[in-house]
């Protein structure tokens, strides 16, 4: 059930208390900050939503996915979380989801006895196409903005995180530096 629009948005109010509070300077930064968390939750329902019938989260989805897209099917842990950008925590919790679902397991790496892999079993392998055509069906074909603010917000958004650290192109043709 999606719930009644408000009948005014919270983030301009929130935004006018801001600088009514002397804290103008801040105001644009706090509303387009709070807009982008909203965006992000928003989305993030959606996506949700198209994956529940699937069984999976869209962390779990990623992990899955990202594994397929490997020539083995399987990653060291540790490279899977630093690939997703996620804490070992949240990849070793997918994992353990992924497992119990029978959609990926745990192996011992056969080189590096401290390394354990994760790999993407084929019932995992057969998942990934038909989820990732839902997602792109119902979620990424029709996200809800036009073409022209798809590619400017993505340009924004890439320009923000390379900036905020979050990749560094330079370090490897196009690539993510991965420790």
């Amino acid at each position: 059930m999606t719930p009644k629009p408000l009948v005014q948005d919270p983030i301009a109010e929130a935004r006018r208390h801001w600088e009514e509070h002397g804290w103008s300077d801040a105001a644009t930064g706090m509303a387009a900050v709070t807009a982008v968390m909203r965006t992000s939750q928003i989305l993030l329902t959606r996506v949700e939503s198209v994956l529940k019938p699937f069984g999976l989260s869209f962390s779990r989805f990623e992990l899955l996915a990202l594994l397929s897209f490997t020539a083995t099917g399987a990653l060291p842990m540790a490279k899977a979380g630093a690939r997703l950008q996620v804490h070992p925590t949240s990849v070793t919790n997918a994992v353990d989801r992924l497992e119990q679902a029978g959609l990926a397991a745990r192996r011992p790496h056969p080189s590096d006895g401290r390394t354990v892999l994760v790999e993407i079993t084929p019932t995992g392998r057969e998942l990934v196409p038909r989820a990732a055509s839902a997602l792109n069906q119902e979620v990424f074909s029709r996200p809800g903005f036009g073409q022209e603010d798809l590619t400017a917000l993505t340009e924004i958004l890439t320009r923000f995180r390379r900036q905020a650290g979050d990749f560094d192109e330079s370090a490897g043709e196009g690539q993510t530096a991965v420790p």
